[in-house]
C-alpha cells in the first residue's frame, strides 16, 4: 500500500553518498515513499539506486536523460506526488548535509501547518560550514530577508515539506527562477500568497564524500532574481 508522505530528493553524482542515504531513511521504520531523479549520473548513481532493494520503503527512481537543473526536478516531484496522491512531500539533498532523522520534526510540523522549512538560522539550527560559503550563506538569507520584508531567515536549504492537500493556491511550476533561484522565488510565492512559513532547526552538516554541484555564477544569478522580484512586486 502506498504510503501518505513521498521523500524527494535529485542526485548528481552522488555514488558515494547515496546508499548511506538511503539506510538512514529506512532507519526511521515510518511510513514513507521515496522518490529519486538522477540526471544520468557518470558516476552511475542510478545503478547504484536500482541494485540496493528496500523491504522497509518503496524506491522510485526516475532516470533522466542529462543534467536538466535542480528546478525542474524538483518541479518534477511536485507534480509526481500530486498526481499519485501523496499527502505530503518533503525534499532534501541526498549528500547527507540534511539529517534524516530531522525528516520526523517535519512531519510533526505538517501536521499543523502548510509549509515547513528546515533552518539553519534561527535557534537550535546550525551550519558547520565555513570561509568563504558560510560567509556567503548567512549574509546572503539576511540580504534576502531585508530586501523581501517576509519574516524568515533561510531561503536557500531545499529541506523542506509541503502539506499538498492543503496547498490548493500553490504550485512549484509557478515559479520561474532557474537554479538555486528558485529555492528563493518559492518563499517569496508563497509569502505572497498568504501561507505562513514555519522554519524548524536543522543542523546543516557540509558533505564530506563528492564535490558541492553549486556553480560560482549562482551567485549572481541569485542577485538578479531578487531584484527582479522585487521590482514586479
Amino acid at each position: 500500500m502506498k504510503a501518505n508522505t513521498l521523500i524527494f530528493t535529485a542526485t548528481y553524482n552522488e555514488a558515494d553518498n547515496i546508499i548511506n542515504f538511503i539506510q538512514e531513511i529506512e532507519l526511521l521504520n515510518l511510513d514513507l515513499d521515496l522518490l529519486i531523479i538522477d540526471d544520468n549520473s557518470p558516476d552511475n548513481t542510478s545503478l547504484i539506486i536500482k541494485k540496493h532493494i528496500s523491504k522497509k520503503i518503496k524506491i522510485h527512481l526516475i532516470k533522466r536523460e542529462k543534467k536538466l537543473g535542480l528546478d525542474t526536478a524538483h518541479k518534477l516531484a511536485y507534480d509526481y506526488a500530486l498526481n499519485n496522491s501523496y499527502k505530503y512531500l518533503i525534499t532534501m539533498d541526498a549528500d547527507m548535509s540534511h539529517n534524516p532523522k530531522e525528516i520526523i520534526n517535519f512531519l510533526k510540523n505538517l501536521n499543523t501547518h502548510k509549509f515547513v522549512i528546515g533552518s539553519r538560522y534561527i535557534k537550535g539550527g546550525s551550519c558547520n560550514m565555513n570561509g568563504m560559503r558560510l560567509f556567503l550563506s548567512i549574509y546572503g538569507n539576511k540580504f534576502i530577508k531585508f530586501i523581501f520584508r517576509i519574516n524568515c531567515n533561510e531561503f536557500t536549504t531545499s529541506y523542506r515539506g509541503f502539506d499538498l492537500a492543503n496547498l490548493n493556491n500553490f504550485n512549484l511550476n509557478m515559479i520561474k527562477s532557474k537554479g538555486y533561484s528558485f529555492f528563493m522565488e518559492t518563499l517569496y510565492l508563497l509569502h505572497k500568497k498568504n501561507i505562513f512559513i514555519k522554519e524548524i532547526p536543522i543542523c546543516f552538516l557540509d558533505r564530506t564524500k563528492g564535490i558541492s554541484k553549486i556553480p560560482k555564477i549562482e551567485i549572481f544569478r541569485t542577485l538578479f532574481n531578487l531584484f527582479k522580484l522585487k521590482l514586479l512586486s
